[in-house]
Parts: structure tokens; C-alpha cells; sequence
């Protein structure tokens, strides 16, 4: 029985010693969530800065971010030079060009195949 007991605590320290390391993991990784989820904040309120820099500021822009902001308003026109190039949409033909036609038994106006109204084959 000496041999059973043996492997009995043998057995709960190792079960112990893995318990506490998944807490240790448990915790490490809740840390790490918490960091990440204020790395995202930084990242917003430094977007937040940049955008109000690059629209908004009145003053010298200093020499450090003057290439930055200047390919910024360069891609700002180059985006306004796409938009006017697309190609200008067809005004939508009106309702009555595109009511389709009459159903041959009910007289219904439809575009589908079959007469919403009374179910009939509208024909080709």
C-alpha cells in the first residue's frame, strides 16, 4: 500500500504544480489582453491627433511630419482626381418604362415570369 500512497502525493503535486501554472497562464494572458486593449487606445487618440494635424492645423508644420502631411494632401487629390473620373451613372429608367406588362389573364402589370397577382405564366 506504501507504493500507492506514494504515487497518490506524487500524483497531487503534479496536479498542484500544473493547477498553479495554469493560473500563471490564465493571468499572464489577461495582462496581455488588458495591454493590447490600451495599444488599440493609443493607436485610436494617435490616429485622432494625426487626422485633426493634417486638417486642421494652422501653424508651421515642423520639419519632422512636413513630408508626411504633404503626401497625405497628395493622396487627399489624388483621391479627388479619382472620384471625378468616374464614369457618370445612367439616370434610372422611370417606373413606367420598367413596369413590365400585363399578365395575359388578370391584366396585372408585372416584370416577373409569373403574374404576382393570380400566379399565371406572364409569356416571353
Amino acid at each position: 500500500m506504501g507504493v500507492l500512497n506514494d504515487f497518490t502525493e506524487k500524483a497531487k503535486g503534479v496536479f498542484a504544480t500544473a493547477t498553479d501554472k495554469a493560473k500563471d497562464v490564465a493571468s499572464v494572458t489577461k495582462i496581455n489582453v488588458a495591454i493590447a486593449g490600451e495599444q488599440k487606445e493609443i493607436d485610436k487618440n494617435c490616429l485622432a491627433i494625426g487626422q485633426w494635424f493634417v486638417s486642421d492645423y494652422d501653424g508651421e508644420i515642423p520639419d519632422g511630419v512636413k513630408d508626411l502631411v504633404d503626401a497625405v494632401n497628395a493622396s487627399k487629390a489624388k483621391i479627388a482626381e479619382l472620384e471625378a473620373s468616374k464614369p457618370v451613372k445612367a439616370e434610372e429608367p422611370a417606373a413606367e418604362e420598367s413596369a413590365g406588362k400585363p399578365c395575359p389573364i388578370c391584366g396585372e402589370v408585372s416584370d416577373s415570369k409569373f403574374c404576382p397577382h393570380c400566379g399565371a405564366p406572364m409569356g416571353d
